[in-house]
């Protein structure tokens, strides 16, 4: 991953500033070395939580006081979720803030997980089941879905939304992979992640 670490940790993200009643927030994006490839670690949220039930999400949360910043947010969440613990995870990147309908600010950071396969432990509570997508998937045109919507604030946009198996990937996690993607793209480093050559 030598040339994705270098493209991932000389890049300068936007970071917004937290509106008036808008709640911070981080996720990881954490990624396993599968084979020639990598695989980019989600979760299929539960019915029982208060945001975004049912969606493919990353592993993150609200930012506690307790946390000595977002990056550790997004650490102490992936841990609490999935059970991939921090001392296994290299933080490698942090990307472009995204707001998302419920209002939440978030802040993502990229981290390469030490060991694969995971076992992950997941909270039952929080996730329904644990996705581990091929980086090469999300590259392949016949699993990307460009489409017009409406936003909760009324304005159209063109999004991008990625299928895998039965699960679509839409809405921030979307927006989040493609800034990856396109990150990547643009510093030369996706056949690191894809195995493609």
């Amino acid at each position: 991953m030598e040339r994705s670490r270098i493209v991932l940790a000389g890049y300068t993200p936007r970071l917004l500033t937290l509106e008036p009643g808008q709640r911070s927030s981080a996720v990881m994006v954490p990624l396993l070395l599968d084979g020639g490839g990598y695989r980019v670690v989600l979760t299929k949220r539960t019915d029982h939580v208060e945001h975004h039930k049912g969606e493919i999400s990353f592993p993150g949360g609200a930012h506690d006081p307790e946390d000595a910043g977002l990056r550790e947010t997004a650490l102490r969440e992936m841990e609490e979720e999935i059970g991939v613990l921090r001392e296994h995870v290299e933080v490698v990147g942090q990307l472009d803030d995204v707001v998302t309908g419920a209002n939440y600010r978030i802040r993502p950071y990229v981290g390469v997980v030490d060991r694969s396969p995971y076992p992950f432990e997941r909270n039952r509570e929080e996730v329904a089941e644990v996705l581990a997508v091929p980086f090469s998937h999300l590259l392949d045109p016949a699993y990307v879905r460009d489409e017009e919507v409406v936003r909760f604030n009324g304005m159209r946009m063109r999004m991008r939304s990625y299928v895998w198996n039965e699960h679509v990937i839409w809405g921030a996690t979307a927006l989040i992979l493609r800034g990856l993607i396109d990150l990547l793209e643009q510093g030369g480093a996706l056949t690191e992640l894809s195995g493609r050559q």
